[in-house]
């Protein structure tokens, strides 16, 4: 016996409560339910506990339109993030449709009753017209782990920061914490209030930049006043590093001179290998990061591993690196589609076979859209803007009277070769050959850019000659 819904959302993270109200407030006539795999909602915000645990984006442009971000601190702890999720999910009811511990294995579609059966590890089975995947773009079972040589050999403790021991005691010990990431950055400072000493261990550098951590302005002129600035902003510096990326550069590895101990170089602990946006900036709010190296309690070392000892690190140049933890900050293990295994009248549909259709849908995959945010700005901006879109083609397919939906390809389009995540960061390299593709086509692109996504999504018409619909006998 299964359960049916109108809409499916899968995940009851960031993107999933969204998705839930645009839902209820914009299709009011549509059943839905939240399929989410885990015992909490939360997502992201859920799982991730390591110390520090902060937001990368501005909370103003992070957090909801319809329930706008107005507490001072713009950049925010996980903690922080997570209740203002469940709230929002209370506040609107949104708790009372989501059915945890269901963790979806699969989804086949059928043209005949125009109808997704999606099955959860359990053994569930639910049905619905459409199916929306709220699921993020990593795997939350575990993250990437580097190879590392004589890793068993050594004595203490390695931890990742997707799996961060509740109980792990590093006070006055010696850290290690290998990348150079975001979440090294962020775990740096956090972990040198207690530690004797924290040593970021970096095979090259990441682009840094110092941001307030407050923003009193919000009390002044308001919230959405703030997101919009935010909004702009944020455009302004990527199409700055795209278009002058050694000036933007060398901006922002000056701004980092002026933070750092005299002692330690910008050459070559700050200075990338690559352009500004290839990969995501990272954020240090009120430079916390540097503050912790002039106060001697943090260091940062530029070089690649030989080999795990007893006692710590053995690096290639013949250094030894002491340590009693060892935080391998490696990165995410990227995924598609929840790692749902998705077919369409019996054949499976496999996402690297797949071209996207405006960043949401896919080609010849009906009824079903993917929620993935921006690389370049916050994620909500482009989720919202996606929730809003898959609304807009619901509410057409019922003044129409019209049940299925599908993404057409044109036959004169071309593959480009890239995958809708076009960033030269590390866990993206290795997700290449699982993640969707894009196309030459407009329409068949993952624009990363707010502003023209904005008329896109809310203005463009549904029935744009690359959406094929169709009437079923269960329709009419």
């Amino acid at each position: 016996m299964s359960e049916h819904r109108d809409v499916l959302v899968i995940g009851a993270g960031l993107s999933g409560i969204g998705a839930a109200y645009r839902l209820q407030t914009e299709c009011p006539g549509r059943s839905y339910a939240i399929l989410e795999g885990r015992e909490s909602s939360g997502g992201t915000w859920d799982l991730f506990r390591y110390p520090g645990v902060r937001s990368d984006s501005d909370m103003f442009t992070l957090g909801y339109p319809f329930r706008p971000w107005r507490q001072p601190t713009s950049i925010a702890t996980g903690e922080t993030i997570l209740e203002y999720l469940r709230d929002t999910a209370a506040a609107y009811g949104i708790d009372d449709h989501i059915h945890y511990g269901r963790r979806v294995v699969s989804a086949s579609w059928s043209t005949a009753t125009a109808r997704w059966t999606v099955r959860t590890a359990t053994g569930e089975e639910w049905t619905c017209s459409f199916l929306y995947l709220c699921t993020g773009y990593y795997r939350y079972e575990s993250g990437y782990e580097a190879e590392f040589p004589g890793r068993e050999s050594f004595t203490g403790e390695v931890v990742h920061p997707q799996r961060w021991p509740a109980a792990l005691d590093y006070a006055g010990r010696r850290v290690v914490v290998i990348g150079s990431g975001a979440t090294a950055v962020t775990l740096v400072p956090a972990l040198a209030e207690r530690a004797a000493h924290v040593t970021m261990l970096q095979r090259s550098p990441s682009y840094l930049l110092s941001v307030p951590a407050r923003e009193d302005a919000a009390r002044r002129v308001g919230p959405h006043v703030v997101r919009a600035r935010n909004v702009v902003l944020t455009w302004g510096l990527y199409q700055a590093s795209r278009r002058w990326p050694g000036r933007v550069s060398q901006l922002l590895r000056d701004g980092v001179a002026k933070q750092l101990p005299p002692e330690v170089p910008v050459d070559p602990h700050f200075r990338p290998r690559y352009d500004p946006w290839d990969q995501r900036l990272c954020v240090v709010p009120d430079g916390d990061f540097f503050a912790a190296m002039r106060a001697g309690r943090a260091s940062v070392v530029t070089a690649t591993i030989d080999a795990f000892t007893p006692d710590g690190i053995r690096l290639t140049d013949g250094r030894q690196l002491d340590a009693d933890v060892i935080v391998t900050a490696t990165g995410l293990t990227m995924v598609a589609f929840g790692e749902i295994a998705l077919s369409v009248d019996g054949r499976p549909a496999r996402s690297a076979d797949l071209h996207v259709y405006k960043g949401m849908m896919f080609d010849g995959v009906p009824n079903l859209a993917w929620c993935v945010g921006y690389t370049n700005a916050s994620w909500t901006l482009r989720a919202d803007l996606t929730s809003s879109y898959v609304c807009r083609l619901l509410n057409y397919l019922d003044r129409h009277r019209i049940d299925v939906a599908t993404p057409r390809l044109p036959a004169s389009a071309h593959d480009t070769g890239e995958p809708l995540m076009n960033l030269s960061s590390g866990y993206v390299r290795r997700a290449a050959a699982v993640l969707p593709r894009q196309s030459d086509r407009r329409r068949w692109r993952m624009l990363n850019n707010y502003l023209l996504d904005l008329p896109r999504m809310r203005l463009s018409r549904i029935d744009d000659g690359d959406m094929m619909f169709a009437r079923t006998r269960l329709g009419e």
